[in-house]
């Protein structure tokens, strides 16, 4: 059994309409790794798993969240990325909105906070072990179980974000964090990297709330 399957067994059901279009460019242009990930989508068209805090975007929009092709549409969140997004396709997330992506060089993370890459393998199957090896670490799971213990399920189109950037020093405790609307967390993620890219660490930041 592969990872994949593995990773399916403890999924959630579909979270978009069965029929997928007959070809998908938008992963074709991927080579193996998007044709990997469209035979995933033509047998579960995405789900969450550890309690929600892996959840992968399903091909075509629902009327409670994104689907795969919204969700990298430039003029949704991307566009205030500016070129740290360039050349990605993202296709799943964590806990706290961190991506998984496509990059011409395979499978990797993408902290929304700073923009940086992190290699998550070659393969989508690469990526699924590391995923089932580790997923406390690679989703968010012991937290995202904490935090809906305490506050219950986490809304479609939600996912968890610290009151102080993780990035600036915030704690990946309960305390910091609260439910953010996704594509707000992802627009507020794209300008604090775009804010301290070219700052060199240990500088001093001071955040400014604007209306």
């Amino acid at each position: 059994m592969s990872a994949l399957d593995q990773l399916l067994l403890i999924s959630s059901p579909s979270l978009g309409d069965a029929r997928l279009p007959d070809s998908i460019p938008m992963l074709a242009s991927f080579g193996a790794v998007g044709s990997e990930l469209e035979e995933l989508l033509r047998r579960r068209n995405g789900f969450y798993a550890f309690e929600s805090a892996l959840h992968v975007f399903p091909w075509g929009a629902e009327t409670t969240q994104l689907g795969l092709a919204s969700w990298n549409a430039p003029n949704l969140w991307r566009a205030a990325c500016g070129d740290l997004a360039e050349g990605c396709l993202f296709f799943a997330e964590d806990v706290f909105g961190v991506q998984f992506c496509f990059h011409a060089d395979g499978v990797f993370t993408f902290d929304p906070e700073t923009g940086a890459r992190t290699p998550m393998g070659a393969s989508l199957k690469e990526w699924a072990s590391r995923v089932l090896v580790d997923h406390r670490t690679a989703t968010g799971w012991p937290i995202a179980h904490d935090w809906q213990a305490a506050h219950g399920p986490l809304r479609p189109g939600h996912r968890l974000a610290p009151k102080q950037p993780f990035v600036l020093g915030g704690a990946f405790d309960l305390d910091n964090l609260y439910e953010a609307e996704v594509v707000d967390r992802m627009r507020f993620c794209a300008q604090l990297a775009g804010e301290i890219r070219n700052l060199p660490d240990g500088s001093r930041i001071r955040l400014v709330a604007k209306d």
